[in-house]
């Protein structure tokens, strides 16, 4: 008994020399100082943590295995030097709170994606990000404000006493020259501005034919490249690869020098316009960023206004306006990959008169029954699979190999830390701003609960008589059918990086079986092909997917021929 009294006395002894445990503390405190004008600001608050050197915070935030940490908040009317406070209750990724942050050596850093407010013709306020010329990019958008980054150190026990000030405002971006063979318009779009309730503009880059200026007589097929917010036109280069460019490795294609490649493809493809035996035709590259996304999908929605209706009946009409475009529904093809893939289906499928075929490489889901890994129609949840005793997640990016780097949860908890109601600037938000209908709140519909994955499926059915291609295609077939012969061609590897296949071939099992009539079309697959594989069963993506601006060239020369009506232009464009 004795013994049990002196080791009871001992224990209490050692306990009570124990340092009391620390209270866990985490705020930062966010401030701005700088002057951009006299109004208080609106707009997402972004709060940084990087323990990597390589670059600021604010470019190391994505979906990948090498993330960095963000977390954030909105904030209205505020006002400057007045302090906001980052606890632990504010949600982030890919640490859901500050007091999951590892002890260490951090460069912190904060940003205000600013919103401004638009009176919806529909009725509706809601307060968004316009796009300032950079294509929809938080960490680059001219006129958000921003720190310099500093370093901080958490300990065991968090961090406290750290204050952070915005006292930089991104510059503006200059926009692109014209030059002998590449213009630049702007058009202000009626359509769009009567929706949006101010002054809204599309723009798109013009490549030229050869010898425009001196065949006056000539006018010319439309090439209307689709895909995200070009900066200016891309891939065309009149000089060869610059003799001092460093070579830079690309990590997604495992290619040294892949800057010198793509300086090289862009020259081939100059040499290639100027052949005496190349077609003459005018491409453009579109620009039609939204207050959602760096493009508006091209088609008509109900968050995002008639972007459909306004591209093809304002925008192109200019254009051929312009630079002596044919004018004609079968003058003019569609092409692109991923977006811009979904874009040249979409486009065609819903204005099947105006457009005379359509290239669809690596589509988005153009069946919502492969929406990725997702049936939203069948499915409750889209970020677990279902079992009664076992916790899986649904991927969402994968390697040719299978190897997985991000799930479907993790990437949409990014977009709820970058912005709500569906304004994250990312890709399941703008799915979402384009396919759903539009809220009370004058915000697009959850399509699923952001935070737990529960999928609404009355939003589905929305969904899917509205924007499920492979759906409108075969409700729509009778009446469709005619004006799609011939019209239709999707390319995808069957690895697609984002599993875009699986709804490639649900509209393959359609397409196929049509009869009165056949669609005439093709769908073809890239063995072991990553995403974006466009149709060219001899060479790598790294390649293909620079030199869209030629490949389908020949099937649209043969399209043209089978197709144009009696009387149609075929020869002033066609000189040597």
């Amino acid at each position: 008994m004795r013994k049990i009294l002196f080791v009871l006395v001992v224990v209490g002894f050692i306990m009570g020399c124990e340092e009391p445990k620390l209270e866990h503390k985490t705020s930062i405190k966010v401030s701005y100082s700088v002057e951009v004008d006299s109004l208080a600001k609106d707009g997402r608050l972004l709060l940084m943590l990087s323990s990597d050197d390589s670059n600021e915070p604010r470019f190391q935030i994505n979906d990948g295995l090498n993330t960095q940490l963000i977390f954030g908040m909105n904030v209205e009317n505020w006002a400057k030097d007045s302090v906001v406070t980052f606890n632990e209750s504010v949600f982030g990724y890919p640490y859901e709170s500050l007091k999951e942050v590892p002890p260490g050596e951090y460069n912190v850093q904060a940003l205000l994606h600013v919103y401004e407010t638009f009176n919806l013709s529909t009725g509706h306020t809601v307060k968004l990000p316009m796009d300032n010329g950079e294509g929809q990019q938080w960490n680059k958008s001219p006129g958000n404000l921003y720190s310099k980054p500093f370093k901080i150190r958490v300990a065991s026990n968090g961090f406290e006493n750290v204050s952070v000030n915005l006292d930089q405002v991104i510059a503006p971006i200059e926009e692109p020259k014209d030059t002998e063979w590449i213009k630049h318009i702007k058009v202000k779009s009626e359509k769009l501005s009567d929706f949006w309730g101010r002054d809204i503009y599309l723009g798109a880059h013009v490549l030229l034919p050869k010898g425009f200026e001196e065949h006056p007589e000539a006018k010319y097929p439309l090439m209307i490249f689709h895909g995200h917010f070009p900066s200016d036109f891309g891939g065309f280069r009149t000089t060869p690869p610059d003799p001092n460019l460093k070579p830079e490795y690309s990590e997604r294609f495992s290619l040294e020098g892949y800057n010198i490649i793509q300086q090289q493809e862009a020259y081939d493809f100059y040499k290639r316009w100027n052949e005496p035996d190349f077609p003459r035709f005018i491409v453009i590259q579109i620009q039609h960023p939204t207050p959602y996304y760096d493009d508006s999908y091209a088609v008509n929605s109900a968050s995002q206004g008639p972007y459909g209706d306004a591209i093809t009946y304002e925008l192109i009409p200019e254009i051929e306006k312009q630079f002596r475009g044919m004018g004609e529904g079968w003058s003019r093809f569609l092409y692109g990959g991923s977006t811009g893939g979904w874009e040249a289906l979409a486009v065609q499928v819903k204005y099947p008169d105006e457009y005379n075929g359509c290239f669809a490489a690596c589509p988005d889901p153009i069946d919502f029954r492969a929406y990725t890994l997702t049936n939203i129609y069948e499915d409750e949840n889209a970020y677990f699979y279902p079992s009664a005793h076992k916790k899986l997640e649904v991927p969402s990016h994968r390697d040719y190999l299978g190897q997985i780097q991000s799930t479907l949860r993790q990437g949409n908890h990014l977009e709820l830390v970058l912005g709500d109601k569906s304004r994250s600037g990312q890709q399941w938000d703008i799915w979402e701003a384009t396919y759903s209908p539009q809220g009370e709140d004058g915000y697009p519909e959850r399509i699923w609960d952001k935070m737990t994955g529960d999928i609404d499926h009355d939003v589905a059915a929305y969904w899917k008589e509205n924007y499920d291609l492979r759906h409108i295609l075969e409700r729509d077939w009778d009446k469709l059918g005619e004006n799609l012969k011939g019209k239709i061609h999707i390319y995808c590897g069957d690895m697609d990086n984002y599993y875009l296949n699986n709804a490639v071939y649900l509209m393959e099992d359609f397409l196929e079986s049509t009869t009165d009539p056949y669609y005439e079309g093709e769908v073809k697959y890239g063995d072991r092909d990553e995403h974006c594989w466009n149709g060219d069963p001899d060479q790598p993506n790294a390649i293909t997917r620079l030199r869209y601006n030629t490949m389908y060239v020949p099937k649209i020369m043969e399209r043209i021929e089978k197709s144009a009506p009696n009387g149609a232009d075929l020869t002033s464009w066609r000189y040597k």
